[in-house]
């Protein structure tokens, strides 16, 4: 078991207990006590809504708010009890006061400090930590990114706690829902850790919207922790389609494209034809038909849009497991035995090298 993966099976739960042999031992958070050395009486619900909070951590890049990171907020109002944001990088003031709008919010902690801009988890991991501490919170939100699956598992690690991964539902405060065996199974986690370090499935909780909020912006504390690693560079694909994590069309090809200019020919304009985010099989990227930014399954990026187009896409269950969520599943294959006709809402057998440009002249026309 991996920290970031906390894989158990569907019929088992996951517990960390810490048995307490006297009040002395026992943290002040703890509520009300048993006559029985050995045990820890639950405090009363009240009590416990009090003492709950929750801080959200939210993503920025090149000092823009992610608002995609914007569903920790969501999730972390459906726990109850006080939510605060906190956000980290170089010229934070406006991202914080774009995220001190969020309704429901009552603070956001804003570390002002170039070194964090990239978030590499060697210096993050130790920031969240000093402010966790000294906030006191009893669950920490992120969503399940590539941030948030590089940064958490350290997190967690240096407060003594298990990460709970890629949930998709909160049943209460110490009890949550998500999807394993790539989807094929849903466990029920339990957790007494002090501390819950918590990854969202984005595609389960809706951003929380910019609105009308008034959240205090205070200065959260900066370790300035002494760093073994530096960023050297990175090489990103560019592109001005929707994001594909957040976009509300998604079309994905697979390898019956055949090849990577296939791909570019067909893809790119039925794309731009309905706004489309473009999208790939694990089979297409693996051929280098398309960046593995561009991968939709259970080792790539897991989407729920409105529409989703898969073209020359088998099926596979691992495919599936990051798509299967979209409200609307529109397939083109020739082999009508395709598992993906399983899923899909709407399906069209034939050759995609004559269907989809002459659906995307259709679209164009329309």
């Amino acid at each position: 078991m991996t920290a970031e993966d906390g894989e158990v099976p569907a019929t088992t739960q996951t517990t960390t207990q810490h048995v307490l042999h006297n009040k002395a031992d026992c943290p002040s958070r703890s509520g009300r006590y048993s006559a029985n050395p050995v045990s820890l009486l639950k405090p009363r619900p009240s009590a416990l809504q009090r003492l709950l909070s929750t801080l959200a951590v939210l993503e920025q890049r090149e000092g823009k708010l992610n608002h995609g990171s914007l569903s920790a907020i969501t999730a972390a109002k459906s726990l109850g009890g006080p939510v605060h944001g906190f956000v980290a990088g170089s010229n934070i003031k406006p991202v914080a006061e774009e995220a001190a709008k969020v309704d429901g919010v009552e603070k956001i902690l804003a570390v002002d400090n170039a070194a964090y801009d990239k978030g590499l988890p060697e210096s993050y991991a130790p920031l969240l930590v000093e402010n966790i501490k000294k906030g006191g919170y009893t669950h920490v939100i992120v969503g399940h990114t590539s941030f948030g699956k590089s940064v958490m598992p350290r997190v967690a690690a240096l407060l003594d706690s298990q990460q709970i991964s890629d949930i998709t539902a909160i049943e209460n405060e110490n009890t949550f829902v998500r999807p394993i065996y790539a989807g094929n199974a849903i466990a029920t986690v339990e957790s007494t850790d002090a501390t819950k370090i918590i990854t969202i499935r984005g595609t389960a909780f809706a951003a929380a919207e910019v609105a009308n909020g008034s959240a205090a912006i205070e200065d959260g504390v900066d370790p300035k922790a002494e760093l073994n690693a530096e960023w050297v560079s990175e090489d990103l694909a560019k592109s001005d389609r929707p994001d594909l994590a957040t976009a509300g069309k998604v079309v994905s090809g697979g390898r019956g494209l055949k090849s990577k200019e296939e791909f570019d020919k067909i893809m790119l304009p039925l794309a731009d034809s309905i706004g489309a985010a473009v999208g790939a099989s694990r089979a297409a990227v693996d051929s280098g038909y398309a960046d593995n930014s561009l991968q939709v399954g259970q080792t790539g990026k897991v989407v729920a849009p409105q529409l989703y187009m898969a073209v020359g896409i088998s099926g596979a269950i691992q495919h599936l497991a990051g798509m299967k969520d979209s409200k609307v599943i529109a397939a083109i294959n020739k082999d009508p035995d395709a598992p993906i006709f399983q899923v899909a809402d709407v399906g069209l057998v034939g050759d995609l090298f004559e269907k989809v440009p002459e659906l995307t002249e259709k679209l164009k026309s329309s």
